[in-house]
């Protein structure tokens, strides 16, 4: 019998980390025997899926018996519809993260580098460290700021891709528009991917989701997910939109029944239900006021959000408080997994929940003076 141990996995392997999502409400409630958990710690809609989605999930159950459409046709075309452009410009996925994996097929080879703001989003390390490619983390600047410049001075002969998460994850800042017209007026020969996953929650004047420069001929994928503002993260689906060529390269990669049945008749129907979109912003305008309230009443430093989490400072018992709170039914994200020791981060839920974490924060905070 052969041992599995002495079968070498590829050595790229070595510089992986797997994700680590947030432990789940019934995971918590076993482990601490609690009878009430909030969770905010994976910036899920607090208000739910939209109804159109659910209905229609509920009408295509009959149909299960057939393998999904390859080409996503219906869904492709309202996205199509949605953001204007063509439906050859659209690929959907199975979550954001699995286009994040394929741009990484599609494009990178062993030796190259991609560009990625720090902190950000973990699976752009990871689609690139798959391939071989070498990871080239550029800082914010204070306030979590983007520093076009240290972006630009970064690039070399070996960049293949840039990556924007705009709003960013985990700070909640963006980058603006100006810069942005600087970035890809200032590399060549570079894909440029930006990551709108919280463009719904983008409130100010100079935000961009990147698909005015997709119309103008610039090289860029525009991400986007149904799990934020559509509140269907449990059906997993994502999309881009990019150049027709670019989009034919990725497809070479693609699997063919990526996006189930399901999350094809859920997207498609979500995409269209403007009350749902418009509710949940406006919960999220006001729970992430109330959020600032508290930290401002608190002493909290926290970084301004254009997403629908807000990044706060907890100081040195970071990881400490971060704990406390889960065992008093509050799960948040520990900063620790992106280098910030001393940060939360707290997803924006209902105005109940909002106010069951206040509440268990400040009275830890409490008992620290």
């Amino acid at each position: 019998m052969i041992n599995p141990v002495t079968i070498k996995a590829r050595k790229t392997l070595e510089t992986i980390q797997p994700y680590s999502p947030g432990k789940p409400i019934w995971e918590v409630q076993k482990e601490l025997g609690l009878d009430r958990v909030i969770k905010l710690a994976s910036n899920e809609n607090p208000l739910g899926p939209s109804p159109k989605a659910v209905e229609a999930i509920q009408t295509g159950l009959a149909e299960l018996n057939r393998y999904p459409d390859a080409d996503a046709t219906a869904l492709k075309g309202a996205i199509a519809a949605r953001y204007e452009v063509a439906p050859s410009q659209v690929i959907t996925t199975n979550g954001a993260d699995e286009l994040i994996t394929l741009i990484s097929e599609a494009f990178l080879e062993q030796g190259d580098e991609i560009i990625v703001p720090s902190p950000s989003f973990s699976e752009y390390d990871f689609g690139a460290h798959i391939m071989g490619a070498a990871v080239v983390p550029v800082p914010f600047a204070a306030g979590f700021e983007y520093d076009v410049d240290a972006l630009i001075a970064a690039v070399t002969e070996k960049t293949k891709i840039i990556y924007i998460c705009s709003p960013n994850n985990p700070t909640g800042t963006y980058m603006q528009k100006a810069d942005i017209e600087k970035l890809l007026n200032a590399v060549k020969d570079v894909l440029v991917v930006i990551d709108a996953a919280y463009s719904h929650f983008a409130e100010a004047v100079d935000y961009t989701d990147g698909i005015e420069y997709i119309n103008a001929g610039y090289p860029v994928v525009a991400l986007q997910t149904f799990s934020k503002i559509y509140g269907i993260a449990g059906v997993r689906v994502g999309f881009g939109i990019a150049p027709e060529a670019i989009v034919q390269s990725i497809l070479k990669v693609k699997e063919p029944f990526n996006v189930n049945t399901l999350a094809q008749i859920a997207a498609t129907a979500a995409i269209s239900d403007k009350e749902h979109v418009e509710a949940s912003q406006t919960a999220n305008q006001a729970g992430r006021k109330q959020l600032y309230q508290a930290f401002d009443e608190l002493g909290l430093a926290y970084t301004p959000s254009m997403a629908n989490f807000v990044l706060v400072n907890v100081g040195p018992n970071g990881e400490t408080l971060y704990k406390e709170l889960m065992a008093n039914g509050v799960i948040v994200r520990y900063g620790k997994t992106w280098g910030l020791p001393e940060y939360i981060r707290v997803s924006v839920g209902t105005k109940e929940e909002n106010e069951f974490f206040i509440e268990v924060l400040a009275g830890l905070l409490a008992k620290q003076i």
